[in-house]
């Protein structure tokens, strides 16, 4: 008889005090032994990164100032370890590198610039709200173009790698999520990253250093503060012209985007994407912030040790209220003409339908293409089947009636 009990919770009883499979020891060893090479420096990056590529026009220097707040930002992070610094090291590295191929790439084709971009279907929530899901079942249809996660990591191919198949930039990606898989077998029960899984664009966001994605890898209070400080309408302008660049090389018609960051940019979104249409996630805020807390102490083992648990977590929970505070105030800079609001239940009771409507409010025909190969995509990524991580308020020092009455305005406007 087959056993369809389903598995009991992973419970993370090593957050604050990380523990690694043995396995895996000799490769951060190794990794720590790096760092004296890989420092959080800006010249010695900036070198690195020409020297790899054989470029050395990084575009608008503007950039630098964010780069050198973040690169601040990452010292003070407490108890940051050497392999921690090489892992920073690495994507700033490839952050750098990213400018350069775009910079040359537009010098080679200035007529990128003219690529008119269709408005853009945009999925906003927090993470745990189904918006992961649904940004990989609507990519599976014909319509919409999305980044793969190794294109998001590496728009741009280098030039000694144009045109080489297999994709040398897929393969580097094979083996990052190896090893992030190997080092963190519990991520993938809150978040599936697969080498051809649809990511945010956030990351790209990244490749003009100014990205809420910077908040998630490291507890980074300065660069945060930086950030709400700025007007980020230059910054989505050059998402623009990346994802031109993008459609330039590998084609598509019109973009599919997600990011919880659009959240609170929601009239950026619209002042750089005319037309855009915006889909709003919504779930009870209490779990999900729970599910993301464990998501981001979970995965700062990788940069540091002992794990500020509580810190992370209080510092959280203010900047998901500010968030979700933001998005009650500009929700209606969308209208309902371009904009839907989804419950994560409803979605979740009838995941066709939802997908029919995204269709019908973007414009686009649910061909019979479009469904089937949402339908074969639903298939087989049934809802929890990889199992789940137990959470609790308790685990990050909080109290769960404070979390309800913290997120109380937005429960009562998008959830009763």
């Amino acid at each position: 008889m087959t056993d369809t009990t389903s598995p009991a919770p992973v419970v993370l009883d090593d957050l604050a005090e990380p523990r690694f499979p043995a396995e895996m020891e000799p490769l951060r060893q190794m990794m720590a032994a790096m760092a004296p090479d890989c420092p959080l420096n800006a010249d010695v990056l900036h070198a690195k990164a020409s020297a790899e590529t054989g470029l050395d026009a990084f575009g608008a220097d503007d950039y630098r100032e964010r780069l050198d707040v973040f690169l601040a930002a990452l010292q003070e992070i407490p108890g940051l370890h050497d392999a921690g610094v090489v892992n920073f090291h690495a994507q700033l590295l490839q952050w750098l590198k990213n400018r350069l191929l775009l910079t040359d790439l537009l010098a080679r084709h200035p007529e990128i610039h003219d690529i008119e971009l269709a408005p853009p279907v945009v999925i906003a929530g927090l993470p745990r709200t189904g918006t992961t899901h649904l940004h990989n079942l609507l990519a599976a249809g014909p319509t919409l173009r999305a980044l793969p996660y190794w294109e998001s990591n590496e728009p741009f191919p280098l030039p000694s790698e144009a045109g080489v198949e297999p994709d040398p930039r897929r393969t580097r990606m094979d083996a990052a999520v190896e090893f992030m898989n190997a080092v963190m077998p519990h991520f993938a029960l809150m978040h599936e990253m697969t080498t051809d899984h649809v990511h945010e664009e956030i990351q790209l966001l990244a490749n003009d250093f100014s990205s809420m994605l910077f908040e998630t890898l490291g507890h980074v209070p300065r660069w945060r503060d930086y950030y709400l400080s700025h007007d980020q309408t230059p910054h989505y302008e050059h998402l623009a012209t990346q994802l031109k660049a993008l459609q330039f090389l590998r084609g598509g018609r019109r973009w599919l985007l997600k990011s919880p960051q659009h959240l609170e940019q929601l009239p950026v979104l619209d002042r750089v994407f005319p037309g855009v249409v915006m889909i709003a996630t919504h779930r009870d805020p209490v779990p999900v912030v729970l599910s993301m807390l464990a998501m981001l102490t979970y995965s700062a083992r990788m940069h540091c040790s002992p794990v500020p648990v509580e810190q992370i977590a209080a510092c959280w929970v203010d900047r998901l209220e500010l968030m979700l505070n933001a998005l009650i105030r500009d929700r209606d800079v969308i209208g309902a003409e371009r904009s839907i609001d989804i419950r994560f239940d409803d979605f979740m009771a009838d995941e066709l339908s939802t997908a029919a409507s995204v269709y019908a409010l973007a414009g686009e025909p649910f061909t019979d293409e479009a469904r089937a190969a949402i339908a074969d995509y639903l298939a087989g990524h049934q809802r929890g089947r990889l199992g789940r991580v137990a959470t609790s308020a308790e685990m990050f020092g909080l109290d769960p009636d404070d979390l309800h009455a913290r997120f109380t305005p937005y429960i009562e406007r998008f959830l009763s």
